[in-house]
């Protein structure tokens, strides 16, 4: 599929499109927004409500637009304005059992409450959404792939390690948001304590740059055109870095390599 390039207010609800825009990404709050032009969703919102509201305002995109929130684990950096933003807009929040449950009180009240189940996928509006489960340190941690308008996009943050099960349902995507978190010798040299730092090496971490281009040599294809790096660790990585290790992995394949950002996100991505 085609780059139209970065898209402003007009990615919305324009001719047979997906747009994609990671709004934050990293230990700080996490939030993704994606829509076909008919269907527009959150993937977690880890920020308040009203700064949400405010990069969204910024990127040209409407929060009143918004139909849903869907919820990857219960981890605060990811349902931190689940609640509030539910509330403010009345938006329908798809959870599972296992996340909504370890989530305790941080979400208040939800005015509508979706459960799903990793391994079956279900929709969204317009949206097929299929979640599938990740190696992460939370109660029921999911990843997921979204398709809409003939396009389809994979979501993997927040994974210890790229089972076969991930490889499988991120196969044939036209956009990735890959976590690639830490190079693994600034976090064996930074200043992390040694149980945290074997926490995000470990199976139920977090991903290295190194292994994350690892996963995303078994990811490339001829559609694949867009790559978002996410969820990198301000201490222990740099995005020079990570873009030096996956550019080595895609091996001057014609794929557009992005770097998400705690404080900035991505730019609006828009596949038609």
């Amino acid at each position: 599929m085609a780059d139209s390039s970065e898209i402003g207010v007009s990615a919305e609800g324009t001719g047979r499109r997906l747009s994609v825009c990671v709004l934050a990404s990293g230990s700080r709050g996490n939030a993704t927004y994606i829509s076909d032009g008919r269907t527009a969703i959150l993937i977690d919102a880890g920020l308040s409500g009203v700064e949400i509201q405010r990069r969204m305002a910024c990127k040209g995109l409407d929060s009143n637009n918004l139909d849903a929130i869907l919820v990857s684990h219960e981890h605060a950096d990811h349902i931190h304005g689940v609640g509030v933003l539910s509330r403010r807009f009345g938006l329908t929040v798809y959870i599972n059992d296992g996340t909504r449950q370890a989530s305790g009180k941080a979400l208040g009240k939800l005015p509508e409450v979706v459960p799903f189940s990793c391994g079956h996928a279900f929709a969204i509006g317009s949206l097929d959404i299929h979640p599938f489960s990740i190696s992460h340190d939370a109660e029921d941690p999911a990843g997921f792939t979204i398709s809409g308008n003939g396009a389809k996009v994979g979501v993997a943050t927040d994974l210890g390690i790229a089972s076969g099960v991930v490889k499988t349902h991120l196969k044939a995507c036209d956009i990735l948001i890959l976590e690639a978190n830490h190079d693994p010798q600034m976090l064996i040299d930074g200043p992390y304590p040694w149980p945290l730092k074997q926490r995000i090496r470990g199976r139920s971490g977090h991903l290295s740059n190194d292994a994350a281009a690892l996963l995303l040599e078994s990811l490339q294809h001829d559609r694949l055109a867009h790559v978002i790096l996410a969820h990198l660790s301000e201490e222990n990585n740099t995005p020079e870095k990570a873009r030096r290790v996956m550019m080595t992995a895609l091996n001057g394949a014609s794929v557009k390599l992005h770097v998400a950002s705690q404080a900035e996100g991505s730019r609006v991505l828009t596949l038609g």
